[in-house]
C-alpha cells in the first residue's frame, strides 16, 4: 500500500526517508514542492496530490510535512489516519515530534516505522504494543546500545497481540489506579463585518489517559449524546452498545490513547465564545488611517477566556503603526504587513483594546481589501458544545480508581472579517 515515507521540514528540505517495497526517487516530492508553492498557507497543501505513476498524501504536523507515496488507488482517508498515528507515536515515544528530536532518535524512528508497516501494509500501530517490541529511548539505554552495540527492539512478541484485546498487554499493575479524560473541543469560525456568524462548527476529541491494573471494563456515558455527530472511536470502543445505548463501553488501552473524536456542525448548536468589535478607517487622499479593536467574551458560562492571540494581515499600502494597547503587547512587521497582538487573559470588567493610527505609502490610493483578524484563544473547563460527561464505571476489578474529568476549549481557524470606513476629505478652491 504505502511504498514510501518522506519527512520535509519548513524549509523544504527532505530529512527522513524510508522505503518498503521499493525505493522511490525523491524526484516524486517535486510535485508536492509545486503544490507547496501555490498554496497561500502551509495548511492548504492538498492532502492529496496525483502524479503520473504515484499518489502523494500528506499530513502537516508540528511545521513538518508527511509524505506518503502511494502507486495504487487506496482509501485517502486510511493513510492519512497512518500517518498521523505515526506522529502520536513519534510524541509518545520523544515527549515532542519535531525534527531534532526524530533525528537524534533515528534508529529507533527507523524500528518503529518498520514495526508499524509490514511490507507497506499497517500493522503494529498501538503505543503499548510498540513499546513491548522496541523500548523507549533514555540516556541509559542509548549508552548501553553504544557500548554493547545492541538495539532497542524487544526479544519476545508483546502479549496482547495474542490475546483477543491487542490494545493492552496483560499482567499490567500499578500502585495508583488512576483514570483522567480530557474533553478538547476546537472551535472553526467565520464571523462577518456586522458579528453574525457565517459558518461554525467543532472539531472535539476525548483522550484518556489509563493507568489501572489488571484488565478492567469501563464505561463512560454522557448527559447529552445526542450532540456528537461523525464520532470516531478507538478500536476499543464496542460499537453496537454505542448504537443502541449512546454509552462508551470499552476495555481500555494501558496508558494514553484518543478514545474518540466527533463533530457537532449545526450552526445552532455552537456558540461563540468572543466578540470583536472593530473600527478600520482610511481617509480619501490622506497617508492615515485609523486602527480601534476592542474583544469580549460572549456565551462563556462565567469561565475565563485566556492565551487569547490577534493576528491581522494589513493591506498592502500600510507602512507602520502606531498603536497603544490597553493591556498585552502588539508587533507589526513591515515587510509581510502582519500585525500581531498578544492579549493573554481577557477581563471582562476592563476589555483589552488596541488603537491608534496606520501609516501609508504616500500618494497611494485608498486601500481595496479588507483586513481580516484571526484569533486564537483557550477557555478552561468549558466545552463550548455543551457536552458533558455523566459518570463512569468500572468492571471487572474489586479497587476504586481515581477518576477525573477535564474540559477545554480552543480557537481553530477562528476569523472576524472586516469592513472599512473610507472618509472623504473635501478641499476648498
Amino acid at each position: 500500500m504505502i511504498h514510501s515515507l518522506f519527512l520535509i521540514n519548513a524549509s523544504g528540505d527532505i530529512f527522513l526517508e524510508k522505503h518498503w517495497k521499493s525505493v522511490v526517487s525523491r524526484s516524486v516530492c517535486d510535485y508536492f514542492f509545486e503544490a507547496q508553492e501555490r498554496a497561500t498557507e502551509p495548511e492548504n497543501v492538498p492532502p492529496v496530490i496525483p502524479t503520473p505513476h504515484h499518489y502523494l498524501i500528506s499530513v502537516l504536523r508540528h511545521r513538518i510535512y508527511f509524505v506518503a507515496v502511494i502507486q495504487s488507488e487506496v482509501p485517502p482517508l486510511f493513510v492519512i489516519e497512518f500517518l498521523h498515528r505515526v506522529v502520536d507515536t513519534f510524541q509518545d515515544y520523544f515527549g515532542v515530534c519535531t525534527e531534532a528530536a526524530i533525528k537524534d532518535n533515528v534508529v529507533v524512528v527507523y524500528e518503529l516505522l518498520e514495526e508499524m508497516l509490514d511490507n507497506g501494509f499497517p500493522l503494529a500501530t498501538e503505543s503499548n504494543i510498540l513499546k513491548e517490541l522496541i523500548k523507549p529511548p533514555t540516556i541509559l539505554r542509548t549508552m548501553v546500545n553504544t557500548i554493547t552495540g545492541s538495539t532497542n527492539v524487544g526479544e519476545q512478541l508483546p502479549t496482547g497481540q495474542l490475546s483477543v484485546v491487542p490494545w493492552r498487554r496483560t499482567g499490567v499493575k500499578y500502585t495508583n489506579n488512576e483514570a483522567y479524560f480530557d474533553v478538547v473541543e476546537e472551535i472553526d469560525a467565520i464571523i462577518d463585518k456586522s458579528g453574525s456568524t457565517i459558518t461554525a462548527e467543532i472539531q472535539g476529541v476525548i483522550d484518556a489517559c489509563v493507568k489501572l491494573t489488571g484488565m478492567p471494563d469501563l464505561t463512560l456515558s454522557f448527559m447529552n449524546p445526542r450532540l456528537l455527530d461523525d464520532v470516531s472511536f478507538h478500536p476499543c470502543v464496542r460499537f453496537k452498545r454505542w448504537e443502541a445505548e449512546r454509552i462508551l463501553s470499552f476495555i481500555p488501552p494501558d496508558g494514553n490513547f484518543r478514545l474518540l473524536s466527533y463533530h457537532v456542525s449545526s450552526q445552532n448548536l455552537v456558540a461563540i465564545p468572543v466578540y470583536v468589535k472593530h473600527n478600520i478607517t482610511f481617509r480619501e487622499g490622506s497617508s492615515q488611517g485609523r486602527f480601534d479593536l476592542t474583544l469580549g467574551p460572549k456565551q462563556t458560562m462565567g469561565k475565563a477566556v485566556e492565551s487569547v492571540l490577534v493576528s491581522s494581515q494589513l493591506p498592502r499600502g500600510v507602512l507602520n503603526a502606531n498603536l497603544n494597547p490597553s493591556q498585552g503587547a502588539y508587533t507589526f512587521d513591515p515587510v509581510t504587513k502582519l500585525l500581531t497582538w498578544d492579549v493573554g487573559k481577557i477581563n471582562p470588567q476592563k476589555l483589552p483594546n488596541l488603537k491608534g493610527t496606520m501609516n501609508l505609502q504616500a500618494g497611494a490610493s485608498k486601500p481595496d481589501e479588507n483586513p481580516t483578524i484571526n484569533i486564537q484563544f483557550k477557555i478552561q473547563q468549558m466545552a463550548i458544545s455543551g457536552l458533558k460527561v455523566n459518570r463512569l464505571d468500572m468492571y471487572g476489578e474489586k479497587y476504586k480508581p481515581f477518576k477525573g474529568i477535564k474540559y477545554m476549549t480552543k480557537a481553530g481557524k477562528f476569523q472576524v472579517r472586516t469592513y472599512q470606513h473610507f472618509l472623504m476629505v473635501q478641499t476648498s478652491m
